[in-house]
């Protein structure tokens, strides 16, 4: 069966799969609120290619066969797009952003921002990490219950403020921290604003409006000041490697609405994704004594290599984005069906991470999955795949090695009631209801 593009010769009619006759309305609803509950439903009921009729007469056929997913994340960049569409991402990430470029567009931006976060670039990051992450676990009270995700996510802004912005203490970093998480908290009543860019002069939307200006002034602000520091051939963030590299680029670097957009796309993607994964983390093994032995001992011994599987088996389970998307050009042959062009096309993250056909217990936290035999990228999809894969992937794994070794190396974790978190969606990711509660004291 061909993945590729229509050609001039092929006079075959596009077809779609089966799926839900419910009106796209309320289809759109139960996907944005319960999508991680719904699909595995229609997975059993309809296959694994299903068609979702979503609000405003959109298409999506929802994937969860890794081989099709791999041939809608390796397919051609000029037929396969990401999801513009999405009013949502747009307003929030900005135009400009990597996430949503298309084409030679996305290679140009990929190229310029890539090389913050090369190997020497992480290393470079890591004692900063390293003294944010131990401020953080002796703040930590004993013995008293708290969300683990409230702490994580108060953490990884600061990293991002510090590390990725590199912004000091003072006026612009206390504000940034308290303006930040309520820009960032999207709910169902702030989406229409975001869709419908009028209404954001009436009522919550206005305020969310202000917000978000009032942002992006302090972030252009610290951008101006930072590209003329005279210290800036010697910083080590990542936006002063970025100005850098800007000023070093012959082809044309990062104009400043594209440095702006893209310091906003990484917050949003690194921070509440890496908080997540980390919340989660704690969260299992505060309730498997075993686990949390065996990762406390690679705290203490400082290997790496454990607690990143850690890290990733928090993401296999607990996956913070439920699916990639695309939206494809032209008619492609994908998953048995001749999709047309204008087709939403998704893969699920979160199918193929609980399936047991590629995991086995796939329900259960064992981090030794990701050792000796390393499942291969096209099952675990946490950053995405292909020419896309998210490039914060390597940035987001060293935080949460540090954040893991720090926290393990100071305590005793323990759990808060019965293992019943269950998992909603706030802010388009899936995140612990509860907020991932646990307990701990100081180990001797």
């Amino acid at each position: 069966m061909r993945s590729g593009p229509d050609t001039s010769t092929d006079t075959r009619v596009p077809d779609l799969p089966p799926g839900p006759r419910l009106p796209g309305w309320l289809q759109s609803a139960a996907f944005l609120g319960f999508r991680h509950r719904v699909m595995p439903v229609l997975r059993r009921r309809y296959g694994e290619t299903v068609r979702l009729r979503l609000a405003g007469g959109r298409t999506a056929v929802q994937l969860s066969n890794p081989e099709h997913i791999r041939q809608m994340l390796a397919g051609s960049p000029t037929t396969f797009h990401p999801n513009r569409g999405n009013a949502v991402l747009l307003a929030l990430l900005g135009e400009n952003s990597l996430f949503l470029a298309d084409e030679d567009e996305h290679v140009r931006l990929r190229r310029l921002l890539t090389p913050a976060f090369n190997g020497a670039a992480l290393r470079g990051y890591g004692e900063l990490i390293t003294g944010l992450a131990v401020e953080e676990a002796e703040r930590w009270p004993s013995a008293v219950p708290f969300s683990a995700h409230t702490r994580m996510q108060a953490l990884t802004l600061e990293v991002m403020l510090r590390v990725v912005y590199g912004i000091a203490d003072g006026p612009r970093l206390n504000e940034l921290r308290s303006r930040l998480p309520e820009l960032f908290d999207i709910g169902p009543l702030d989406l229409p604003g975001l869709q419908i860019p009028k209404l954001q002069r009436y009522w919550v939307w206005r305020r969310k409006a202000e917000l978000h200006e009032r942002v992006d002034e302090l972030i252009r602000t610290e951008t101006a000041e930072r590209r003329s520091a005279p210290d800036l051939a010697g910083r080590t963030d990542v936006l002063s490697q970025l100005l850098r590299f800007s000023e070093e680029d012959d082809g044309g670097g990062l104009s400043d609405a594209e440095l702006h957009d893209n310091l906003i796309t990484m917050l949003v993607a690194g921070h509440e994704t890496t908080a997540t994964a980390l919340a989660w983390a704690l969260y299992e093994l505060s309730h498997d004594p075993g686990q949390l032995a065996l990762a406390q001992r690679a705290a203490d011994e400082n290997d790496q290599r454990y607690l990143e599987a850690v890290v990733k088996e928090s993401l296999r389970l607990h996956p913070v984005i439920h699916e990639v998307g695309r939206v494809i050009t032209e008619p492609v042959d994908l998953g048995g069906y001749r999709l047309p062009a204008g087709t939403l096309v998704m893969g699920s993250i979160g199918l193929v991470h609980a399936d047991p056909s590629l995991f086995e217990r796939p329900t259960v936290f064992r981090p030794s999955r990701f050792l000796d035999d390393n499942p291969p990228p096209t099952i675990w999809l946490p950053f995405g795949g292909g020419l896309r894969r998210c490039i914060g992937a390597a940035f987001s794994l060293t935080e949460g090695t540090i954040v893991l070794r720090e926290v393990l190396r100071r305590w005793q974790l323990e759990p808060d009631g019965d293992r019943t978190e269950r998992t909603r969606v706030r802010n388009l990711m899936l995140v612990p209801a509860r907020g991932a509660r646990i307990s701990g004291v100081p180990r001797t």
